[in-house]
């Protein structure tokens, strides 16, 4: 009789594993899929015969299309179904790297950076909306935790895996090979029979919230805050491999595996971080903390030549502390949301990162076209310095909330 009860919860929690597993790989594909291009920024500037600038303007392409697109794409996701739209952007964001490999031009660079940015605005709507559906309310928080390591990890594996592929295949077989992944996990995803998830699925618990005001300064000065968690972020991930290079005379090999080691690091800071979140109220001083100590880290990078080795410790340091920040930075956000408005919330405060993700390319092509090298870490520090300062701000919320 035990065993005949236990078969229904027991076929329940497997199910929300496997979707719990194959949401997190299609999570891990789009941040993969991030730094495909930047990761082959030398290659493409060498094959095309542009600058910096230009190439930092198909990520402010990318940037601008996902941050238009995201809002309607979640407006889709919960008419046609979450599961529909994830897939196809899966193929989508394959195939325009793909169609790169197979054809490229300078045209072709902003329609790939188009395309994938178009596909970048379906992974969270799509994602979230799937796992809060079919998640167990008791165990949401961690399945959430689960999918941003999982996309950390994409991102922290995308410059080894890229440097290999251009050892091996060459850039053009590089942006293929790196392109198939999508519509491969797409194909996985529909193998495992991930469940859908559209506005029947989620109900109407916000509903009563709907008519709350949003837009509160504590909104507004959380946007602007990840706006320059972004733009902190972004000089390192996006230029960091060819300013060590330039500025630094390290090697195309040792300036991937450091910047690996502080993708890694964000990885693994991500899962510390929600554990010390979890054990304290006071996230903004959590967060100024972190990247107090960061910004010192990479103003030592900007003005020190350090040995190979002690570069790659300093930066997985650095990239250890920029993921513990990322709960905290989230419960920031809760605690300032409205009673049931957290969604909206959140997707007001995302929206600086799309900001970041549409100035930071221009701001750091423009800088290595001055060839000043030190200034993608030394920018860095100066939004670092101003993510402290807001870290606070938002940390004096009144008594009794969130």
């Amino acid at each position: 009789m035990v065993d005949i009860l236990a078969a229904p919860q027991q076929t329940k929690a497997d199910s929300s594993l496997r979707t719990l597993t194959a949401i997190s790989i299609a999570h891990w594909v789009s941040h993969f899929h991030l730094f495909v291009l930047p990761m082959l920024f030398p290659y493409l500037k060498a094959q095309l015969g542009v600058g910096y600038i230009e190439l930092g303007f198909a990520l402010t392409v990318f940037g601008l299309v996902s941050g238009l697109t995201q809002a309607p794409i979640g407006y889709l996701a919960d008419h046609i179904g979450a599961r529909k739209v994830l897939l196809i952007g899966l193929t989508v964001g394959g195939l325009a790297l793909i169609l790169l490999g197979l054809h490229l031009s300078y045209t072709s660079l902003i329609l790939c950076a188009a395309l994938l940015g178009l596909a970048n605005s379906v992974y969270h709507p799509c994602d979230y909306a799937i796992l809060s559906a079919h998640m167990d309310v008791r165990r949401m928080g961690r399945a959430f935790s689960i999918h941003t390591f999982a996309g950390f990890v994409g991102g922290a594996v995308a410059p080894a895996i890229m440097a290999a592929l251009v050892a091996t295949v060459g850039g053009l077989g590089a942006l293929i090979v790196a392109g198939a992944v999508g519509p491969l996990v797409a194909l996985l995803l529909i193998a495992v029979g991930i469940p859908d998830a559209s506005s029947a699925d989620r109900g109407s618990d916000g509903a009563a919230a709907s008519k709350q005001n949003i837009l509160t300064p504590a909104i507004i000065v959380l946007t602007i805050f990840f706006m320059l968690l972004g733009l902190s972020n972004a000089g390192i991930n996006n230029f960091g491999v060819v300013a060590l290079m330039t500025g630094y005379d390290v090697t195309f090999s040792a300036a991937n595996i450091a910047l690996t080691a502080f993708l890694g690091a964000s990885a693994a800071g991500v899962l510390a971080g929600g554990y010390l979140a979890d054990r304290t109220s006071r996230h903004g001083q959590v967060a100024a903390a972190c990247f107090g100590v960061n910004a010192v880290i990479i103003t030592i990078i900007a003005t020190v030549s350090l040995p190979t080795a002690v570069l790659t410790a300093a930066m997985a340091l650095a990239g250890f502390l920029g993921g513990v920040i990322a709960p905290s930075r989230d419960m920031l956000v809760r605690n300032a949301a409205p009673p049931g408005a957290a969604g909206r919330a959140f997707g007001i405060v995302s929206t600086g990162f799309n900001f970041s993700g549409i100035l930071s390319p221009l701001l750091y092509g423009w800088i290595m076209d001055q060839s000043m090298p030190h200034w993608v870490f030394g920018a860095s520090v100066v939004f670092m310095v101003l993510t402290v300062v807001l870290a606070l701000v938002t940390d004096r919320k009144p008594a009794g909330t969130g």
